[in-house]
């Protein structure tokens, strides 16, 4: 059994045995590439709109390249907040490609020399389409071809943007800005299966929201994140103080679904009846 187990996450084969033809996992690749990548138009537009410039912005997304972070970098800066916050707020949003890298490099399993190239696309599509394929040249189709078309389109289309921002005007009129965010939270909410996973994320969002006016810039998303681990102690102290509860009470001092008690519980009432009686 251990050794079937193995081999199933090596080859990386579904339920079924079966593999998607590669016709299949090139056009799905194809097609978030495409849709995602056309929406760097918005960030070169949002980018060039709070100041930053043309060459600053296609830095952006040539080397850093992971969108959100980029637009919560420049959502932060437009807002008046300063640098070294609005950066931290970025990186550690960001941060999170890091732990899709642990997982992608057990199923790219990619030569050293390779790596640090595709820790480059390591991001929330690329990711996604990876991990709905059911064999390793599947997964490696996909992120390839995910990546290297994002990648493509994202930068061209945010040079475009940046070098059209003035011609557009005002990005707030046009709401350019929430695109990006937008985007992220629908390829975000079909993962969010487990009541857990819905609670994390919502008092994220509260806590992100709530403290917005109250603390500069790129500094709310931070504390957000104290989400997850603030929920995950909740429910260990509500675990803990269950199972403590579970332990103190006897197997036959279980209570009556009626509101009555447990045999244990009415033997001992009526011993003490009967000590009252003879005295």
């Amino acid at each position: 059994m251990g050794e079937r187990t193995a081999l199933a996450d090596t080859d990386v084969t579904g339920p079924d045995g079966a593999r998607r033809p590669d016709r299949a996992v090139v056009r799905d690749a194809l097609g978030v590439g495409i849709a995602v990548g056309l929406s760097g138009f918005a960030f070169g537009v949002t980018s060039a709109g709070s100041g930053l410039s043309v060459w600053q912005t296609c830095a952006l997304s040539l080397l850093v390249f992971t969108g959100a972070s980029q637009f919560a970098l420049v959502g932060a800066l437009a807002a008046g907040g300063n640098p070294p916050p609005a950066a931290a707020g970025a990186f550690f949003l960001g941060g999170r490609n890091a732990f899709y890298g642990l997982r992608l490099s057990q199923l790219l399993a990619l030569p050293r020399v390779l790596r640090p190239f595709a820790a480059q696309w390591v991001i929330d599509e690329t990711t996604a389409v990876a991990l709905a394929q059911t064999d390793r040249r599947g997964v490696r189709i996909g992120f390839a071809v995910t990546g290297l078309t994002l990648y493509v389109l994202w930068n061209l289309t945010t040079l475009l943007g940046a070098l059209g921002a003035e011609a557009i005007g005002d990005t707030d009129a046009w709401g350019l800005d929430a695109a990006g965010p937008a985007g992220f939270l629908a390829l975000l909410a079909p993962m969010l299966k487990s009541g857990t996973e819905r609670t994390v994320a919502g008092c994220a969002v509260l806590l992100g929201l709530g403290l917005l006016p109250v603390l500069p810039a790129g500094v709310p998303v931070l504390v957000a994140a104290l989400a997850a681990p603030a929920v995950l102690w909740a429910q260990g102290m509500r675990r803990g103080g269950d199972g403590a509860a579970r332990e103190r009470r006897l197997p036959g001092d279980a209570v009556d679904p009626q509101g009555g008690q447990g045999p244990h519980a009415q033997a001992a009432e009526a011993h003490d009846d009967e000590d009252g009686d003879q005295r």
